[in-house]
């Protein structure tokens, strides 16, 4: 049998790309470059990882491939467009980790659950279409390489909902009531790349497991649903 080369968590980044995002543009951009640039200052952390954005409105696009950082050399560019869609997001990963999985597998590593950050600032406009699909991709009996899902929602994005996006209820956010969203767009991308960093170190210890931190400007979702 082939050793094993080593252990991978694949990580997705799914930025709202919608027409409400445009004034957050800058902070966008500029909030997926210092993840990759963080990624690549730590090599080490960064060999444990692969890296994938997607930007979604009226679909989703790829903006940069499962990736290893410290090789990868392109830069992800946002596209402001469209609408909010999330079923279109939920029904792209139900038929993109599966393949990803399968061909990191087929590499010679062993793979741990993906992760899915998910940020947006409005109510899905599609309505409850995305549901079914969002069951469907976080249900392990279905779907065996069920994502962890954190979700993070700023502007318009309902704490309720963010709730029901994420996979566990400690891991969804909202922006702070009269918190700048330029900067709190800065802030989750500074808070993803020190979680997956942290999960990173998490992999080569002898407790491995995926580590969340909660954003600057954002708040647990559950605690403000009904407030």
């Amino acid at each position: 049998m082939a050793e094993t080369k080593g252990v991978l968590l694949p990580a997705y980044v799914l930025a709202d790309e919608s027409g409400s995002m445009g004034p957050y543009l800058s902070e966008l951009s500029e909030g997926l470059v210092s993840l990759c640039e963080g990624l690549r200052a730590e090599p080490m952390i960064a060999a444990k990882l692969r890296l994938a954005v997607l930007g979604f409105s009226d679909d989703v696009q790829v903006r940069l491939a499962v990736a290893d950082m410290r090789v990868e050399t392109n830069l992800p560019q946002v596209v402001i467009r469209g609408l909010t869609n999330y079923k279109a997001v939920f029904d792209d990963l139900l038929q993109r980790i599966p393949v990803d999985v399968r061909w990191l597998r087929g590499q010679g590593y062993k793979v741990h659950r993906p992760v899915v950050f998910f940020l947006s600032d409005g109510q899905p406009t599609d309505d409850g279409d995305w549901r079914s699909s969002h069951a469907e991709l976080t249900d392990r009996t279905r779907t065996p390489t069920a994502p962890n899902i954190i979700a993070c929602g700023i502007g318009d994005a309902e704490p309720r909902t963010m709730l029901d996006v994420a996979t566990r209820p400690e891991f969804a956010f909202v922006a702070r009531a009269g918190a700048d969203i330029g900067r709190a767009v800065s802030e989750f991308f500074h808070s993803l790349t020190a979680s997956l960093v942290a999960s990173g170190h998490a992999l080569g210890s002898a407790n491995p497991q995926l580590v969340v931190n909660r954003p600057d400007q954002f708040t647990l979702a559950i605690d403000e649903v009904g407030l």
